[in-house]
């Protein structure tokens, strides 16, 4: 891994993050006293949490430290954090209602029902590009995976999925313009601000997902959406409204952030030939790698929440207002929790990582699905390349919150 060397680079900057994670910064950051106050130009500041114990106590008690103003760094209004509310945006007990409501089909269970479904997808994406030396591994493979699990699983064709996973690019990537003309610190948003994102993508998906409901409703199919949609015996089912913001959550985390923890494994896999090959050769080794691979990746950097009350952090004053800001991939780097963090080991244990915000409320409702994933693909590449390595220069994500490496050129010799 390549450390940026400037313990003082600008967390903020979206740029920063086009050459790498500043780890240094972030190192600089757990080393401070208590938590650290961040000014922001276009915003009211908030406190940096940056320690893996420190994140898991502001996680684990939401009474405190509150999802409903909002999980993002921007400041709203009422009027746009209603407009965009989610589960992501609820604290318990109402967060816990609405996610019995949609969390079955994503349950361990439930998901493990899926596997021979994302093997023969994952078979297939591979078989496509079976031959060919040299690609690149995001577009050709990683997006792909996802693309065509998450079609599946919301009952939609290929093209329609391809479409999604365009959308949900402009969502999660706002913040560069290979994915968007409406680059959120570029452009003004304005006409947006009650979308998902600040994005026009939000109305072009609310719209889908609205046919999409009118579809199942007349015409109920064993799909997710149908799922959905359906009457609760313990509640009441999604609205209109809430379904079009789920749908539309699906989308942008049911692709992106599976995709670029598969960028950011194969990347640390072919940094580390003798564990790629340890992998290949030891594959009752998969469950840890992948635990390892979501550490490494943490690619979810950060969640925002909101003090309900004066408290304290690690010794430091909190106000009732304050911002507070999760920085999971620093808690995932933390020395203190794990020895040698930027030594990527796939043998790694215990890897307690917060990946998917561990022991926390709002943890990954698809973090079953997205193992599955990460782990059936790399079961079915890696026994049929007989080597496999980066071939030009990777192009990583601008963004703040998303770490992801968006082009991944390589070259394969196969067996």
């Amino acid at each position: 891994m390549e450390i940026s060397a400037d313990p003082h680079a600008d967390i903020l900057s979206h740029d920063t993050f086009t050459h790498g994670v500043p780890h240094a910064a972030f190192g600089r950051l757990r080393d401070s006293s208590g938590l650290t106050w961040i000014s922001e130009q276009d915003g009211a500041g908030f406190w940096a949490v940056t320690r893996y114990e420190d994140v898991l106590h502001v996680s684990k008690n939401p009474q405190i430290f509150s999802s409903a103003k909002g999980i993002r760094l921007e400041d709203m209004t009422t009027e746009e954090t209603e407009a965009r509310r989610t589960m992501m945006e609820l604290d318990p007990p109402q967060h816990t209602a609405y996610r019995r409501l949609v969390g079955a089909p994503f349950s361990r269970r439930e998901v493990l029902a899926y596997e021979d479904a994302v093997r023969l997808l994952a078979r297939e994406v591979i078989e496509s590009v079976y031959g060919q030396t040299e690609f690149d591994f995001v577009e050709a493979i990683a997006r792909a995976l996802p693309m065509r699990m998450l079609g599946s699983l919301l009952g939609v064709s290929d093209a329609d999925g391809h479409w999604l996973v365009e959308k949900g690019d402009a969502l999660i990537g706002n913040a560069d313009p290979e994915f968007t003309q409406h680059v959120v610190d570029l452009v003004s948003t304005d006409e947006y601000r009650l979308m998902p994102f600040r994005s026009p993508a939000g109305l072009e998906l609310f719209d889908y997902a609205g046919k999409q409901a009118l579809d199942r409703r007349r015409n109920p199919k064993p799909d997710l959406i149908s799922k959905l949609l359906e009457p609760k015996i313990d509640g009441e089912p999604l609205s209109d409204h809430e379904f079009k913001n789920f749908f539309t959550l699906l989308v942008a985390a049911g692709n992106d952030t599976t995709r670029y923890t598969m960028a950011a494994g194969l990347e640390a896999l072919m940094q580390n030939p003798d564990q790629l090959e340890d992998l290949r050769t030891n594959p009752a080794l998969m469950d840890d790698a992948v635990e390892e691979i979501l550490r490494w990746g943490s690619v979810t950097m950060h969640f925002r929440r909101t003090a309900k009350e004066d408290t304290q952090v690690a010794g430091t004053h909190i106000k009732a207002g304050d911002k507070i800001v999760l920085f999971y991939i620093s808690a995932d780097y933390d020395e203190r929790r794990f020895p040698n963090p930027y030594q990527f080991n796939i043998r790694r244990t215990p890897n307690d990582h917060v990946a998917f915000g561990l022991k926390s409320p709002h943890k990954c409702l698809g973090e079953h699905l997205a193992r599955l994933e990460i782990k059936v693909l790399f079961e079915e590449l890696l026994p049929r390349v007989s080597s496999i390595k980066l071939h030009g220069v990777i192009q990583r994500l601008r963004s703040n919150f998303i770490s992801g490496i968006k082009h991944l050129p390589v070259q394969v010799q196969w067996k």
